[in-house]
């Protein structure tokens, strides 16, 4: 893993505790070398009967192109007596990597029940990843989870993968007491942009022209939210394939899909009709750098291929995310969505194998050079900056996004955070690019950390006023945690950081609470 992380813990506990009795209420937290482990929750022992002494090794299922192990970032997501355990890889390092894989686990044993692999077994040894890195959701009243997959490898070259992967880049329902596939939308055909599918799909029951629709809402990095029903994978609104750039060519071996899915509604929250808009201030103090920038990068529109040409292929919305692992929170009451958003450019370059050992190579996370070993070309990913270090596209660079799931349409939209450099703070008007996600109470009270300006934050759901603010130790990256206790409401965050908002990183747990 290119930065140590980890993504939180999970619970279970029996529907009878037995009184007395060990590990009737477990914890289980992974590592970021594929250890799964089990702790007993009221004494913190390991729970012996679990696995190898309360330790799962994941990682003895990696037979497939084990190049690195299968770390265990996200909690497993806990279901019955089911845990479905995921796992993170390593981006853009080679083109044949471990195939993905989802474990169903016995949360009191550690034995495997099932296995789910999302790519076709004879082209398993070729290719590889479409794991799931991030959280799941699960429908348990209708025995069903719902899998976030992400895409094949390597991520911007896809000559050795022009076989169908239908489950690549995707979102997969499986019967949770079988593995066995229930439905599956896949949301970019043969992926070659990293667009991989990073947050936990939104399961809501929304009334749509007097119908009531159990749905299921999936966020991407390209700014869609697809809306299905949750119970067939069927439209809630029409999802159109339309055609999209075929590039020029010239990239040995690709074969690129001639359409990709869009949804009519809601409609994107980025605006991909058009490249982006330089900002002047950017480019003015860059010395027209920004402008001599923009026309040396290739752009046909959204889905333009990556190109060894010129500087590039500009990428919007980038790999990081329009909408990043947070995902989209849902207040069941209003039946409003919420849901926050960057806005950033950036730029990759195909770099043949010769030219690639030649380049003067830095790396970093989400950005830099990296090598796609096996594949015939390395690339690079750059954000699209000055030399200062300032956006060349104009703000805002993060928004917070209100949508009314009676009809799709947004309700309200404003920036969200600040942006920060060298220290400095920038107008909240130009907002702030996010990561991690929301929560809303029923009160109607959305809480979220997520920005650049390691600000924690209170907006109001029907209007998006912003009621409360307080700042934290660094970014909180992780989704806010609501919760009573002895009949008081508190809220819980994670200030932890990340290297792709700025280099702060923090151990701290903040908790505010309601006024008595």
């Amino acid at each position: 893993q290119p930065v140590l992380k980890n993504r939180g813990a999970s619970y279970w506990q029996a529907k009878e505790p037995v009184a007395g009795e060990a590990c009737q209420k477990i914890v289980y937290m992974g590592t970021v070398d594929g250890k799964l482990f089990a702790l007993d929750a009221d004494s913190g022992k390991p729970c012996t009967g679990f696995a190898n002494n309360g330790v799962l090794d994941v990682n003895q299922w990696n037979t497939v192109n084990a190049k690195f192990p299968l770390s265990i970032l996200q909690p497993p997501t806990v279901v019955g007596n089911h845990l479905l355990v995921g796992w993170a890889g390593k981006d853009w390092a080679y083109a044949e990597a471990p195939p993905g894989t989802v474990f169903s686990i016995n949360a009191q044993t550690g034995e495997r029940e099932w296995s789910f692999e999302a790519i076709p077994e004879e082209i398993r040894q070729r290719t590889g990843t479409a794991n799931v890195w991030t959280h799941m959701s699960a429908d348990e009243a209708n025995g069903l989870v719902y899998l976030p997959v992400s895409s094949p490898s390597p991520n911007y070259w896809g000559g050795n993968r022009v076989d169908a992967i239908p489950l690549g880049t995707s979102t997969t329902a499986l019967d949770i007491n079988t593995g066995k596939v229930v439905w599956s939308r896949q949301w970019v055909h043969h992926d070659v942009w990293d667009y991989d599918i990073n947050s936990a799909p939104t399961l809501m029951d929304i009334t749509v022209d007097g119908k009531q629709i159990p749905a299921l809402v999936q966020a991407t990095k390209q700014g869609f939210l697809f809306v299905v029903n949750r119970l067939t994978g069927e439209d809630v609104w029409p999802i159109e394939e339309r055609p999209v750039p075929q590039g020029d060519g010239s990239v040995q071996g690709e074969k690129l899909s001639p359409t990709q899915p869009f949804p009519t509604k809601p409609a994107p929250l980025l605006d991909q009709s058009k490249k982006p808009e330089i900002w002047k201030l950017a480019d003015m103090v860059g010395a027209g750098q920004c402008s001599r920038l923009w026309d040396n990068l290739t752009y046909e529109g959204m889905y333009t291929p990556p190109t060894a040409k010129g500087e590039g292929a500009l990428t919007y919305p980038d790999s990081a995310g329009g909408v990043q692992w947070g995902g989209v929170a849902f207040d069941p009451n209003k039946q409003i969505a919420i849901v926050n958003t960057s806005h950033i450019v950036q730029y990759v370059k195909l770099y043949s194998r010769e030219d690639y050992d030649k380049a003067d190579k830095t790396a970093g996370n989400e950005s830099g050079f990296a090598p796609q070993e096996g594949a015939p070309y390395g690339m690079r990913l750059l954000v699209a900056n000055n030399w200062l270090g300032m956006p060349c596209w104009k703000p805002p660079f993060g928004e917070i996004v209100a949508l009314d799931m009676h009809t799709g349409d947004v309700k309200w939209r404003r920036p969200v955070g600040a942006s920060q450099q060298y220290g400095f703070f920038m107008p909240e008007s130009w907002g702030s690019p996010t990561i991690g996600g929301p929560a809303i109470t029923a009160g109607g009270v959305i809480f979220i950390g997520a920005s650049m300006d390691a600000k924690v934050r209170a907006y109001s759901v029907e209007s998006g006023e912003e009621l409360w603010s307080d700042q934290v130790e660094a970014p909180a990256v992780a989704n806010p945690s609501v919760y009573e206790y002895k009949g008081r409401q508190y809220v819980a965050f994670v200030a932890g950081g990340n290297t792709i908002l700025k280099d702060q990183v923090g151990d701290q747990v903040v908790v505010y609470a309601l006024p008595e």
